[in-house]
């Protein structure tokens, strides 16, 4: 038997999402026709599963790093490890944020805008939970490095940041920063210290019993953007400005492989890139170059039906979700989110109308099948439908 495809839901207006979820959340997992994606998410679940039992870990090593451990330990203990989810009554199950979300203080109980924040993770992680439960592909999970190469530690507050590119990355890392110690205020981090200054810890740079430790007893949480205007805002600020990496390694191979009778300028340098060059590279399945973090899947970046996310928030509501994880988390009054712009400060933020601009340039069959290559995103966060011809 195939792998069974995600059905599409029907959905309206994305602005009125969470809106609707203080109405009426039952039905924000409602599914439409079923059809099989031309270009599926990668990663997308495949085997229907219960979620009713826990899932539980262990990690394994490979029998030829066992034989290395004798020989350089040294070396085995740089070596990135592999682990395997198990079902074990002795270990601590992965899904055990329920636990360590922190609960409303009892002087918030009462605040009316609190309770409905929280009332919206609830529904929020409900969401992704019931749409992982639904296509995830068995019961039999790795977890590799790659599943927590994205996350970052902090350990004063206990909290486990996932990355995603394009939603609000830079000021979450100026907060951890802060949280830290390393910083007095967000306002004194600079672009490149955030980025290149290796102050924050990696998940990934702990041995196994650090891992498994902070998986199930930080906070772990993630921002998401709504996937068109994220991969809008990743194509304007690495094709449309200079820059010294994108152009040459990812511009030179998309102008070659899909412009017709291109300038010897255009090949050598790599810029100057369309968009609609830009989403042939995103959809061919032979891609001259690989795939960036800027405009991966959040499914994939975060692995959310592998590691069961605390706190979920969005890049649409950043503010109010943002300062009110800090208030769960008991960070000092005195800490709020930036919204200040460090990058290309003058140019205006990709919105939902210029993100639909950049759109209109393609045909409806490659809006379609960029909505199918996010469909997974879509599904698990909740987003609706950005253009009405979609299906």
């Amino acid at each position: 038997m195939g792998p069974q495809q995600p059905k599409k839901q029907d959905c309206t207006s994305s602005n009125n999402q969470d809106v609707r979820i203080r109405k009426n959340s039952a039905e924000a997992l409602a599914m439409g026709n079923q059809r099989r994606s031309l270009y599926p998410p990668v990663n997308a679940p495949t085997k229907l599963q219960s979620t009713d039992k826990k899932q539980n870990i262990m990690f394994v090593m490979k029998d030829h790093q066992k034989k290395d451990a004798e020989i350089n330990p040294i070396g085995l203990h740089k070596r990135r490890r592999r682990f395997r989810i198990k079902k074990s009554p002795i270990l601590i199950a992965m899904n055990s944020s329920s636990l360590n979300l922190p609960m409303l203080k009892s002087e918030d109980r009462n605040n009316n805008n609190w309770k409905s924040l929280y009332q919206i993770q609830r529904e929020r992680k409900r969401i992704m939970r019931d749409t992982c439960s639904k296509y995830k592909s068995n019961n039999r999970r790795i977890i590799t490095p790659y599943h927590v190469s994205r996350i970052f530690v902090e350990d004063k507050y206990r909290i486990l940041y996932c990355e995603v590119p394009k939603a609000g990355c830079s000021n979450w890392k100026r907060v951890l920063m802060v949280l830290n110690g390393l910083a007095s205020s967000t306002k004194d981090i600079q672009h490149n210290t955030v980025h290149y200054g290796n102050y924050l810890k990696r998940l990934d740079g702990f041995d196994r019993k650090g891992i498994y430790h902070r998986l199930n007893t930080y906070t772990k949480m993630l921002f998401i953007r709504e996937p068109f205007e994220k991969l809008v805002s990743a194509f304007r600020d690495k094709f449309e400005h200079p820059n010294n990496y994108y152009h040459p390694v990812f511009g030179k191979a998309i102008i070659s492989r899909y412009r017709v009778n291109a300038s010897k300028e255009a090949l050598r340098t790599g810029s100057g890139v369309k968009f609609k060059e830009f989403i042939q590279y995103l959809l061919d399945v032979h891609k001259p170059v690989g795939m960036d973090i800027h405009w991966d899947h959040v499914n994939r970046l975060c692995s959310p039906c592998l590691i069961d996310y605390d706190f979920v928030g969005k890049f649409e509501s950043m503010e109010e979700d943002a300062n009110f994880f800090l208030h769960l988390i008991g960070a000092p009054q005195n800490l709020t989110f930036p919204r200040f712009k460090d990058r290309h400060s003058n140019e205006e933020r990709t919105t939902t109308k210029i993100t639909q601009s950049y759109f209109a340039q393609l045909s409806p069959a490659q809006r379609q099948h960029s909505y199918d290559f996010y469909y997974m995103d879509y599904l698990m966060f909740n987003y609706s439908k950005p253009f009405e011809d979609l299906y």
